[in-house]
């Protein structure tokens, strides 16, 4: 009886918790934290109290206004942060309250099942691979996700997400190309931030934050999509990707040449890194090959050598520490690698591809340059 009249009063209290959760916490600071997310501030402590300093003043003089007033005399809501729908907060917040209970343990989550060929399983997971979003998954949840996707098609001018709508899915690219507008003020045009390629997906900060889809995506050609649903993505794959871009943020903030990134292109930048591990005395890039790499330094310790004229053995030429970056001179020129990078420690480095490389940092060409000075020093051309 005890024990009964325990478990009874438990489940009160973690009810009464998520009703709390959904009816009061959440409305209030779901809309900041994707506030905090779009724009990145430096301080993130002050805009949080500034934040919520406005959303008292809002309600204080809502609170106060006559029922009937008219719409054009509301307070807008803050800057870049699309209003949800009426009516959709208590499905959403329900959602995210999901994550409190033991009744929501991951491995007692059933996901979806699309029927789907093998060859499609194929492509799935090939995109998978290349997704920064997927990337911490484990060989089982992969299959998980594979299985749970959608194949979706979308013909020119076809719009796959809107600004300001909720978000129940994740996007990834099979096939063709979508633009991707945002508009950062009520009466303001729709400024174009990028273009999707095959290979990349869209649509993860809807799912991952709880948030109003922060731009609208449409299809410039003919395209095929896979669409992930928001159960599975939030009992298989937040977590993990939560954790990751967390942890690349934060290192990519602290590298100089990315200080003057919009918030935007370094998440783009934080989905196309990959790690890569060497251990110490290991080779990482030769001279003289063909560079399709670029590498920066998470962590650990590395040197740069190259064969000077009248010299029979390389000579060291530059030494890196974590936040360095390197390999870029032959994706810049389109010429060999120029110097040999060995692994003075063990070392972690996030790699850019070639076509990464050039769409994301290719703005950057100026400031990667300068490198060049450096290295010519040590020689009359490089």
């Amino acid at each position: 009886g005890i024990n009964a009249e325990y478990m009874g009063s438990q489940q009160i209290y973690m009810e009464d918790n998520e009703k709390y959760h959904a009816e009061s916490v959440a409305p209030l600071l779901e809309p900041m934290i994707a506030q905090i997310l779009l724009e990145k501030p430096d301080d993130v402590l002050t805009f949080m109290v500034d934040w919520l300093k406005k959303e008292s003043k809002k309600r204080q003089r809502a609170g106060s206004e006559d029922e009937n007033s008219s719409d054009e005399e509301e307070e807008e809501v803050p800057a870049n942060i699309p209003q949800k729908k009426p009516g959709a907060t208590k499905v959403r917040n329900a959602i995210s309250a999901e994550a409190y209970g033991d009744w929501n343990k991951k491995e007692d989550f059933k996901a979806r099942v699309i029927p789907k060929t093998e060859e499609q399983k194929i492509k799935i997971r090939n995109k998978l691979k290349v997704s920064f979003i997927f990337s911490a998954l484990t060989a089982k949840e992969i299959e998980v996700v594979v299985d749970a996707m959608e194949e979706k098609i979308f013909k020119p001018g076809d719009a796959v997400i809107t600004q300001g709508d909720e978000g129940d899915n994740l996007y990834v690219i099979e096939e063709g190309k979508l633009s991707c507008h945002r508009r950062f003020a009520k009466d303001q045009e729709p400024k174009f931030l990028k273009e999707y390629q095959p290979g990349e997906a869209f649509g993860e900060l809807a799912l991952l934050y709880n948030a109003p889809r922060a731009a609208t995506i449409v299809a410039k050609t003919n395209s095929i999509l896979y669409s992930l649903d928001r159960a599975t993505f939030s009992n298989i794959v937040k977590e993990a990707a939560i954790k990751k871009r967390e942890k690349y943020e934060e290192f990519l903030k602290s590298v100089k040449i990315f200080s003057t990134i919009e918030p935007y292109e370094m998440t783009k930048i934080m989905d196309a890194v990959k790690p890569v591990e060497f251990a110490a005395g290991t080779q990482i890039i030769k001279e003289g090959d063909v560079g399709d790499v670029f590498f920066l330094l998470e962590s650990g310790e590395a040197y740069a050598t190259k064969l000077l004229p009248g010299q029979k053995e390389p000579q060291k030429v530059m030494d890196y520490k974590k936040g360095a970056y390197f390999g870029e001179l032959a994706l810049i020129r389109g010429t060999p690698r120029a110097a040999s990078v060995f692994a003075k420690s063990d070392c972690v480095c996030l790699t850019l591809d070639r076509h990464s490389f050039k769409r994301l940092l290719g703005p950057l060409d100026d400031l990667l340059k300068r490198n060049t000075s450096i290295y010519a020093q040590f020689a009359d051309k490089i």
